[in-house]
């Protein structure tokens, strides 16, 4: 061997090499990102092992659509995006649905998943698990991207990290091929590939003629409302809107998710009186709020026949006129957009007449009044007014707690009769109004936060991620889970009109026992069936800060046809022959 290639041998030797595994998990520390939600298997085993022991909390879901879940809400409570980690085709597919519900939410997330190499998908030659993962995503997220070589990944996780802050926040899909993970290149030059994202997130200022112009509309407003939306509490420019709202004496109506930015006890709160102040509002200002189906659009029945007048601040522009004319759009993010409302407030600003104030109160306490003898009954089995108002009760005890809340009744009820004390505490079923997000939410929140979870669920809800209770133990997580059983969905009274062997397709096995799940994973499980037996539950489980499940025995009868939104569920116009 000449002496020039015994040189190279040795130096190769002695260079030092790093993989895609490392760059991929260079790539996530350096930016920050430092915990996974995900599903263990081919091809991402390793990388999950690999992850875990450079100091990533990996955390292994039982389903990816939960993991899903956790990983965007996790995106929405810190304004990094949440990661969730899938196996390829089904694997990524199941974590599809909590992508596309990420992006319609606006909430920061991206979605790894493992795939089949390029060359074989193309040519369709039949892989494990081939799928053109890449082409599917990209219809139901707001970016992305696949990566092919080491040197790239840390420009793809860069794109990823951009993409889901930036603006609007929202869905990003990265689709790492198999063989990516186990490619080698020089170790210092891995190094030098990788990004640290600056500034994914821009202050986007508003154009001072904007703020003047929805200053001028507020100021002819004889009613105004404001209306702040889960944007304003993704935002976390808390101090600067409740300013703003203490310092124009405007009533205010929080959208579900925004509930707690300012107490729901506020005295400027609307919240128990929402149909007068929709309907008799003349100005509406929307922070971080649409004009979509959960605001009936912006017109119908719902907001009455008194001409309105609507500013909006968003940092979408497209998002202006979707429904109806916005006359003061304001374009910006919305720390900076309601900070730049502030200041335009002169010291002479006049606020709305105490007779429109006085009547918003008035209405408010009439609603507080009537509702509370319902929420102090001990009827057993319980309807969903005696155990909301004891659940009410414990909220308020433990503002710090966070309120997960999904299901049919069990959310739409909960959402107006469980008040909020502060800003991102209550999370639910968002935009589309999906169930199965609870127990991924509920996973996510403990981790993110540190913080106690109570979640509400209906039991038609629960039985969409239930078992993820297994995830909840194996963690240890300080979770207390009650579900609202009322033998079915919606209720569980229906019948089969044929007198057929088959239960009603609403209906569920009677007299379930969902704590036994939470039992069989070494969690406490309890069974009650009165106000009173919830109280010490749910007070027990969340001082001991052991996952609990609580079986609520709740009245079959009681509950609606899709709670407070049956008019959404198409009514055949044929009559019976």
């Amino acid at each position: 061997m000449s002496a020039v290639v015994q040189s190279i041998a040795v130096n190769a030797a002695e260079q030092e090499l790093t993989d895609g595994f490392h760059l991929i998990i260079d790539a996530l520390k350096l930016n920050g990102l430092n915990t996974i939600y995900g599903v263990p298997g081919i091809p991402i085993t390793d990388f999950g092992r690999m992850a875990q022991a450079e100091g990533i909390r990996v955390l292994s879901f039982r389903h990816e659509q939960a993991a899903g879940y956790a990983a965007s809400i996790a995106g929405y409570l810190t304004k990094k995006p949440g990661v969730c980690l899938t196996v390829s085709a089904p694997g990524f597919l199941n974590g599809l649905t909590a992508l596309a519900h990420a992006t319609t939410n606006c909430f920061p997330m991206i979605l790894i998943s493992g795939s089949s190499e390029r060359e074989i998908v193309d040519l369709q030659q039949g892989d494990y698990e081939e799928m053109d993962q890449l082409a599917i995503a990209k219809p139901l997220c707001k970016a992305a991207f696949r990566v092919l070589h080491a040197q790239d990944i840390g420009i793809g996780l860069a794109r990823a990290i951009r993409a889901a802050l930036s603006g609007r926040p929202g869905g990003v899909y990265l689709d790492l091929p198999a063989k990516l993970f186990g490619q080698v290149m020089d170790a210092d030059a891995g190094q030098k590939s990788l990004v640290k994202v600056i500034d994914a997130a821009p202050a986007q200022i508003p154009a001072p003629d904007s703020i003047r112009r929805a200053l001028d509309v507020l100021k002819s407003a004889k009613k105004p409302l404001i209306i702040l939306g889960k944007g304003a509490a993704y935002a976390q420019a808390d101090d600067a809107i409740k300013a703003l709202v203490e310092t124009s004496g405007i009533p205010f109506l929080p959208m579900s998710m925004a509930k707690g930015l300012l107490p729901d006890t506020h005295p400027q709160c609307a919240g128990a009186a929402r149909s007068t102040v929709l309907k008799d509002s003349d100005v509406v200002m929307l922070i971080g709020a649409r004009l979509n189906w959960l605001l009936s659009h912006g017109k119908g029945k719902a907001w009455g026949d008194a001409p309105k007048k609507f500013i909006q601040i968003d940092i979408e522009p497209k998002e202006m006129d979707s429904n109806v004319e916005i006359v003061a759009p304001v374009v910006g993010d919305i720390g900076s957009c309601v900070t730049a409302l502030l200041d335009g407030m002169s010291k002479t600003w006049q606020k709305p007449s105490a007779d429109w104030t006085g009547t918003v109160s008035k209405k408010r306490d009439e609603n507080v009044s009537k509702m509370a003898p319902k929420l102090m009954n001990n009827n057993s089995p319980m309807d969903y007014h005696g155990a909301l108002g004891v659940l009410r009760t414990i909220i308020a005890e433990r503002p710090d707690a966070i309120l997960v809340n999904e299901g049919a009744n069990t959310l739409d009820l909960a959402r107006g009769i469980v008040d909020m004390y502060k800003p991102r505490k209550r999370i639910d079923v968002g935009t589309w109004g999906i169930m199965g997000i609870g127990m991924g939410y509920c996973i996510a929140a403990a981790v993110e936060t540190g913080k106690p979870v109570l979640a509400i669920e209906g039991d038609s809800a629960f039985g969409f991620s239930g078992m993820e209770v297994e995830t909840i133990c194996r963690y240890n997580l300080p979770v207390c889970i009650v579900v609202f059983n009322n033998d079915g969905i919606y209720r569980g009274t229906d019948v089969n009109p044929t007198g057929g062997p088959d239960v009603a397709p609403t209906v569920f096995v009677k007299g379930a026992r969902y704590d036994k799940m939470m039992e069989a994973f070494g969690g406490v499980g309890v069974n009650v069936t009165s106000p009173d037996e919830l109280k010490r539950a749910v007070n027990a489980a969340m001082d001991s800060g052991k996952p609990t499940l609580i079986n609520a025995v709740l009245d079959p009868a009681a509950g609606s046809e899709s709670g407070r939104i049956g008019n959404l569920n198409p009514q055949s116009v044929l009559k019976k022959k």
